[in-house]
């Protein structure tokens, strides 16, 4: 059963070119939620995976046998690949974990920065307006919601870009996407592979609300043009902001505006066939994971003497 445990470990790397395939032949909201969920899924297993082949390593040592009130040795395969699975495992949750605890205090300092700016400013419903010459628009969550917006932006767009740029942004809000963006930063620490799929991920959140903006404005030409202005006079200057406060500029935006420009794809049986294979890896991560860790607890049992062999 520990073999099992080396299926949650492999199967991110099988993600990425799936997740882009979603992307390219789905509805953008349809692939961030598709893409989103199965990234979680395999994120947690292999969290959950290393964590086993720790146990394991452990309860080979005499003092945690003891502190298990093991009766009898420990079987859980071959010491030639435990003990280095187990070694393996020890390192890569730590760094996990030191990359988790970083840039989680590193997004709280910027969100109370972020945040503590705009409570300074007035607001007219859900816009704050910063006297700053440089350009950028970003959407901040919290209590109440609000979208933040320099002068040097206004002045960068024209009126009916900054309706198209206020309805990219409301959508953000609108959508919970902070949530997914901070899922992706999360799991991207979480398995080297699944980083390819938090960019994934965070050009999703901007297709969605870019889609959603061109619905409310009418025009996707419109729309097209004011992300692209947007988005090149945002590159003149950056505030300190959380990543997971999506901003107009997130994502490869000539990839962005090309989307918004073409005609949108008919769904064809391929559709089908990405959906089917990406929610197949999850599934089987989350089964090959769950089996594992299960007949880590029966061995457990077993060496107890709760348990028959």
């Amino acid at each position: 059963m520990t073999f099992l445990l080396l299926v949650p470990l492999a199967l991110p790397f099988a993600t990425p070119p799936l997740a882009r395939r979603a992307l390219a032949r789905l509805a953008p909201s349809t692939a961030l939620w598709l893409v989103a969920g199965s990234t979680l899924v395999l994120a947690f297993c292999s969290l959950t995976a290393l964590g086993a082949f720790v146990l394991t390593g452990l309860l080979q040592l005499p003092l945690f046998a003891a502190l298990g009130a093991l009766v009898r040795p420990f079987r859980a395969g071959s010491d030639l690949f435990v003990v280095p699975a187990a070694a393996f495992s020890v390192g890569a949750l730590a760094v996990c974990l030191w990359a988790v605890a970083h840039a989680v205090l590193r997004q709280a300092r910027a969100f109370r920065a972020a945040t503590s700016e705009a409570d300074r400013r007035s607001t007219a419903g859900d816009l704050c307006v910063i006297d700053a010459p440089h350009p950028e628009a970003y959407a901040l969550p919290g209590r109440p919601h609000r979208i933040v917006v320099t002068t040097g932006m206004l002045r960068s767009l024209g009126p009916d870009e900054r309706e198209a740029l206020f309805a990219h942004e409301r959508a953000h809000n609108a959508g919970g996407h902070h949530y997914f963006l901070a899922l992706a930063e999360l799991a991207g620490h979480c398995h080297p592979a699944l980083r390819t799929a938090a960019a994934v991920i965070r050009l999703a959140v901007e297709r969605t609300a870019d889609e959603a903006a061109a619905v409310v404005v009418g025009d996707r030409r419109l729309t097209a043009r004011a992300i692209g202005r947007a988005a090149l006079a945002a590159r003149a200057g950056h505030r300190e902001r959380p990543s997971f406060a999506a901003a107009v500029n997130t994502g490869p935006v000539p990839q962005r505006v090309a989307a918004l420009l073409a005609t949108p794809r008919t769904p064809h049986r391929a559709v089908s066939w990405i959906t089917a294979l990406l929610v197949a890896c999850a599934a089987l991560s989350a089964c090959a994971s769950a089996t594992g860790v299960i007949g880590f607890h029966h061995q457990v049992e077993v060496a107890q003497g709760e348990a028959a062999r």
